[in-house]
């Protein structure tokens, strides 16, 4: 069984006695003992955790510092026993200078002490008055090689550009205010291919600081495309003129995956699995990670240490029987309070917008020609149009809005595209396309009666030539009302809904497709009550006759499989190109029912998992010629430089 490049982490608070180095060491084995049994591969305590960071001048006193030494080797020979690697916070006196480290312990070897640089002067925090600038061991200083230091009984390299090898992921060390750098130590670590960064720190509460502070822990992980374990001191510490409400946060590339209470009086570690895969593959698409430094030279001084080896099978098995993230069933659907999801809807409608606008006056057209069949794409690309004639000034009567009835029309659909047209003040044009699919199959020698893939894409195609010629009468263009998710499983006809001149909904996928109709229906009170039922009405092209009650029969997602899958795997696949064995292992989590999650059994899962990669693969020629059309978010399809793949790629070894 493989660990799909998950690392757990954990990030530890205990609650300490100021300078009761003992009491400190007995507490951090405690917590240790905790994260190794959860299968984490690291675990970080806050700053100086072993003494207290708020010992002020018994910082300089011997007894401290030989006590903070011995309790390294105390927990060195403890951890003997334990897979986890400990991050924990210790002075270190080193040729008649102090410094605030990190020392980096695993399976009974202290791999390495890492001080901090950033020491401020001022403020509250202020540490110049006892500790030294772990610069004075990198770059030009620490030419030569890495200094070696002899600590705890043992020899190990300090330097505070060290690297730790965990199984197949890299870790690297900042402190505190390493981060609040104009660039931050982590930047550096991370371009010479640290994945994960561990910050020990020692942050006290001010008003608003929390806040602040997760901002920054954020935006260095997004900036980085990191994981990011961030660890500070609670309760325990001198509360003589500062608090300290034990943060412990981890991040993953800009997103919070795990997050503790502040103000605890208790213990407490938070874990979270890191997906280190997921944050190779962004810096792989990236190309801004060259372990080179700004002038062009390498980082020649930082230094390589083997700190973990990866899980055996039955430790893998057991790590992943418990994974401790919950995997975005949606992950195109925004997040937040409902203003929040707001704000994000119609920032998406603007982009659409926008995009229509600029091509509209580009070419100075007279008028939009939209068919409208009464589903949710064809009426999210006319709701977006008509704003796009709004925003220009334009009257919506250049709007020529096209319903053309085949074969599986059904009331509910004409109805609505009707009422729809109307309410939004467009010219309405009703063409039937029966008459001419009559002809056409009569003159190709085709029976009607064979409801087969020719009966279906020769009403497709008869649609396309109405409106393209309708924009040609009419001296405007073809709107394309498609959608990313219909792209990426080929669901459309090859020349004719596959084609248009503009496709406004090229980068929105189906599952948010609901929403942004949801929103317009908030805005747009008079046409609520049609888009209400639009968006109720079954995802269908309605190609094959309705059903003897006159329903929709012929139904989309019973023929390629749900949407919400779909869009799962989309994201899962072009995003973060995940395999399909990791994809079917997130999406079991993911749709597991619980917490309010949409279910599917895993049965389920695997079928359309094999049909998304085998029509992703056998359809990439429609998306080779895709029209023009904006992107939205961070999955686009466009030929033009979002996703290059021939049309004639095998997809045998992603099937696997």
């Amino acid at each position: 069984m493989t660990d799909y490049g998950f690392i757990r982490a954990a990030a530890a608070v205990p609650v300490i006695k100021v300078a009761d180095i003992q009491y400190n060491t007995g507490k951090i084995c405690e917590l240790i003992r905790k994260a190794d049994n959860e299968r984490c591969s690291l675990v970080a305590f806050p700053e100086l955790s072993l003494t207290g960071f708020t010992c002020g001048d018994l910082f300089w006193h011997n007894s401290l510092l030989s006590g903070a030494e011995k309790a390294i080797k105390e927990i060195t020979d403890f951890s003997r026993n334990y897979d986890t690697a400990i991050i924990v916070g210790t002075p270190v006196a080193y040729r008649n200078k102090l410094y605030n480290c990190a020392a980096v312990i695993r399976h009974g070897v202290l791999k390495g002490l890492v001080p901090k640089t950033c020491i401020s002067s001022h403020g509250e925090s202020g540490q110049s008055r006892w500790f030294s600038s772990g610069n004075d061991f990198s770059g030009t200083k620490a030419i030569g090689g890495t200094p070696e230091i002899e600590y705890a009984g043992m020899r190990c390299h300090i330097s505070p550009d060290l690297l730790f090898s965990l199984g197949k992921t890299t870790m690297a060390i900042e402190i505190g205010e390493d981060m609040l750098n104009p660039v931050p130590r982590s930047s550096w670590h991370c371009l010479s291919g640290a994945e994960i960064i561990v910050n020990i720190s020692a942050g006290n509460e001010l008003v608003a600081k929390n806040d602040f502070r997760i901002s920054q822990l954020l935006n260095q992980s997004a900036k980085t495309i990191s994981g990011y374990v961030y660890s500070s001191p609670g309760y325990g510490e001198s509360t003589q003129d500062t608090v300290f409400a034990g943060t412990a946060m981890i991040c993953e590339n800009g997103r919070t995956i795990a997050r503790n209470e502040l103000f605890s009086i208790q213990d407490s570690i938070t874990i979270a699995d890191i997906d280190t895969e997921k944050l190779s593959n962004l810096r792989l698409k990236s190309g801004n990670f060259d372990a080179t430094a700004p002038d062009g030279t390498p980082f020649s001084s930082y230094q390589a240490i083997f700190c973990k080896e990866s899980l055996g099978d039955a430790a893998v098995t057991d790590f992943m029987s418990k994974l401790w993230r919950k995997p975005e069933p949606l992950p195109f659907i925004p997040e937040g309070s409902p203003e929040e999801i707001s704000i994000r809807l119609d920032e998406v409608l603007n982009i659409q917008v926008y995009g229509l606008m600029k091509r509209l006056s580009h070419i100075n057209c007279k008028t939009a020609v939209i068919g409208i069949s009464g589903g949710l794409d064809s009426t999210l690309a006319l709701l977006v149009t008509t704003l796009a004639f709004d925003r220009l000034g334009w009257k919506r009567d250049r709007i020529v809005s096209v319903t053309m009835p085949g074969y599986g029309t059904t009331d509910r659909t004409y109805s609505n595209a009707m009422s729809l047209m109307n309410i939004l003040g467009t010219t309405v044009r009703e063409i039937s396309i029966r008459e001419a699919c009559d002809r056409h199959f009569a003159d190709i020698g085709h029976d009607k009666s064979i409801h087969d893939v020719t009966y279906e894409n020769a009403q497709a195609r008869e649609r396309t030539q109405i409106l393209m010629d309708i924009a040609n009468q009419t001296g405007g263009i073809v709107i394309g009302t498609g959608d990313l998710s219909e792209l990426a499983l080929g669901w459309a006809t090859y020349n004719g809904d596959q084609m248009s001149m503009y496709g406004v909904n090229a980068g929105v996928p189906k599952t948010l497709v609901k929403l942004l109709v949801a929103r317009c229906a908030e805005t747009m009170l008079d046409a609520k009550t049609i888009l209400e039922d639009i968006i109720d009405t079954p995802i269908s092209p309605e190609l094959l006759p309705a059903a003897e009650n006159g329903t929709i029969k012929q139904k989309t997602e019973d023929l390629v499989g749900p949407y919400e899958l779909h869009d799962f795997f989309l994201y899962n696949f072009v995003r973060l190109g995940f395999s399909q064995e990791k994809i079917f292992f997130l999406a079991s989590k993911a749709f597991d029912g619980k917490e309010g999650r949409p279910f599917y059994d895993n049965d389920t899962i695997r079928k359309w998992l094999d049909t998304f990669i085998r029509r992703f693969f056998n359809q990439q020629f429609k998306r080779s010629c895709m029209p023009d059309g904006p992107k939205i978010g961070t999955v686009s399809l466009s030929p033009r430089g979002d996703w290059n793949m021939p049309s004639d790629a095998s997809s045998a070894i992603f099937r696997q």
